[in-house]
């Protein structure tokens, strides 16, 4: 568990680094440049930036175990830091339509030198995939919602980095430097569609929304597969993340003549097969006798 947190620890870190980096070197090319495709990059840096500071406090905060005043543990400042990551994202997206809009309306469609901009749109694209993809592996190992939404954050700045990229080397052989807010819009419409995906799946969560289908029928799965035991099927059935946590709680129906130690032993088992197949889950169930209330799923 410890080396989790580590991982988390460094992964977030990196990212606030690497992005730091990079909104230095993007607002220098654009300003030297007269590029708006490039500062707008630079924004949306910004904000990875932001986003990655609030990961890193998030991914702190989530580590810390229950206590008193928290006795289910800190995992949503999890989610809570992936919902205004989301809502960050949004944000750069609709100011980099304003500029590049503006741009367009009253033809500030100066000449752009595209040299410096398409080197600094290269190093960004291979720093954010080195780093998006430390990110992703270490959410995936360790179920954390921010440090998915970091990564989602930075392969949105991949993408809209050799956006720009390419318009810049367009504009390089063509000359017709109106393409410049033209794909600065284009970028921002796709930057746009990240913010508003992680924003929906975190609000999910912080309202309590259930675990996907998929893990909702994999549990399901691991009940029938101890029919043969003694289990009927169950009464109840919910699930919800919690930060990096899912929390399951069910109710199962046994015979009425088993006995408690037996029981627990079966709920053990089927506890462990549930988190072996699911990852980090935090179960609660709930033993009733057969034929005290009515079972949802007997097969």
């Amino acid at each position: 568990m410890t080396d989790i947190i580590t991982e988390k620890k460094f992964a977030a870190g990196l990212s606030i680094t690497s992005n730091a980096v990079i909104i230095i070197l993007k607002f220098i090319a654009g300003i030297l440049s007269g590029s708006i495709s490039i500062i707008s990059e630079a924004i949306h840096s910004l904000s990875d930036c932001l986003a990655s500071v609030l990961t890193f406090f998030a991914v702190m905060k989530s580590s810390e175990p229950a206590d008193s005043d928290h006795p289910f543990g800190h995992g949503k400042y999890e989610d809570i830091s992936g919902f205004i990551e989301g809502g960050l994202i949004i944000f750069a997206g609709l100011f980099i339509i304003f500029e590049a809009g503006k741009k367009l309306i009253f033809h500030e469609n100066a000449e752009v030198d595209t040299t410096l901009g398409i080197a600094v749109m290269l190093f960004a694209v291979i720093a954010n995939y080195i780093v998006s993809s430390i990110l992703f592996r270490t959410a995936k190992k360790s179920n954390s919602i921010s440090l998915f939404a970091d990564g989602e954050h930075l392969r949105t700045d991949i993408y809209s980095s050799l956006g720009v990229m390419a318009g810049l080397v367009l504009i390089k052989l063509t000359g017709i430097h109106i393409l410049d807010p033209v794909i600065a819009i284009i970028v921002a419409l796709f930057i746009f569609k990240a913010g508003f995906s992680i924003s929906k799946e975190t609000l999910n969560n912080l309202l309590d929304g259930s675990l996907p289908k998929s893990d909702i029928e994999t549990v399901k799965k691991i009940i029938g597969d101890f029919k043969d035991k003694g289990v009927y099927g169950f009464k109840t059935l919910r699930g919800r993340n919690i930060g990096p946590e899912k929390q399951i709680d069910m109710i199962l129906l046994f015979p009425k003549n088993m006995t408690i130690e037996d029981c627990h032993k079966i709920c053990d088992s089927i506890e462990t097969e549930i988190n072996k197949t699911l990852g980090n889950c935090i179960i609660s169930i709930h033993a009733e006798p057969e034929g005290c209330g009515r079972c949802s799923c007997k097969s």
